[in-house]
């Protein structure tokens, strides 16, 4: 059984990532998953993203196994793996360290949806999850942040295909899409949105965030059966 294309989607990704200035060093990484056949492929630990092939991703099962791959997956596996497990519907998962973004996350605080920019790409306030617990973090820590953001989405009955993002308390972001692509485009969003709630909070600290009207309009002209924006069939 092959894994050529998955691992091909899954390079371009990770290459794409220190592109757009979201990553530094060796932080960061994304999977692309293949749910019929229930495995992810992912950036292997600690390599740097000029030394990336094709045939360095590490393929995982969505048990945990991995499949096929000489080097060392992600320490962050296990956190793809729940929200792969938990979130049906997303095909790959963006984790960076971007500095807008790891900010909002540093102070416990989820990104305020401000304006049409942020409505456009996530319907609501980007939600910040709870801290760890000492416990969560001496234990299985990584599966345990994939716990805290999925407890934060059932807690408030978030839809991930709605809002594709999350800020981990004292950690940093993780994002998903349909595809590689659309989930580095989903951080890339999110640092951008980031830095610009930060800046309208700076400038105006009672700004309030836009109208429910706004909101849905910004959002699913773009999303959904009634979407208009762009063209048919192009994403």
């Amino acid at each position: 059984m092959s894994y050529r294309l998955l691992k091909e989607e899954c390079h371009a990704a990770n290459l794409a990532l220190p592109r757009t200035g979201l990553v530094y060093l060796t932080f960061g990484n994304v999977s692309v998953a293949d749910p019929e056949r229930r495995v992810f492929a992912i950036k292997p630990s600690g390599v740097d993203y000029g030394r990336l092939s094709p045939n360095d991703m590490v393929v995982i099962d969505y048990e945990g196994r991995v499949i096929e791959g000489a080097l060392r997956p992600s320490s962050d596996t296990p956190t793809h793996r729940r929200l792969f497990l938990s979130f049906p519907g997303i095909r790959a998962i963006v984790h960076t360290h971007s500095r807008n973004a790891v900010a909002f996350a540093q102070a416990g605080r989820g990104i305020p949806c401000m304006g049409t920019t942020h409505c456009d790409y996530f319907h609501g306030a980007v939600p910040v999850t709870r801290a760890l617990s000492p416990e969560e973090i001496a234990g299985d820590y990584e599966w345990e942040t994939g716990g805290v953001i999925v407890e934060r989405f059932a807690g408030a009955k978030l839809n991930p295909l709605e809002c594709p993002a999350v800020l981990v308390r004292n950690h940093g972001p993780f994002t998903w899409g349909a595809s590689g692509e659309r989930a580095v485009e989903a951080a890339m969003a999110l640092e951008i949105v980031a830095d610009m709630a930060r800046r309208t909070l700076e400038l105006n600290p009672e700004a309030a965030p836009v109208p429910p009207t706004l909101l849905d309009k910004h959002f699913f002209r773009k999303h959904g059966a009634g979407a208009y924006y762009g063209q048919p069939g192009r994403h």
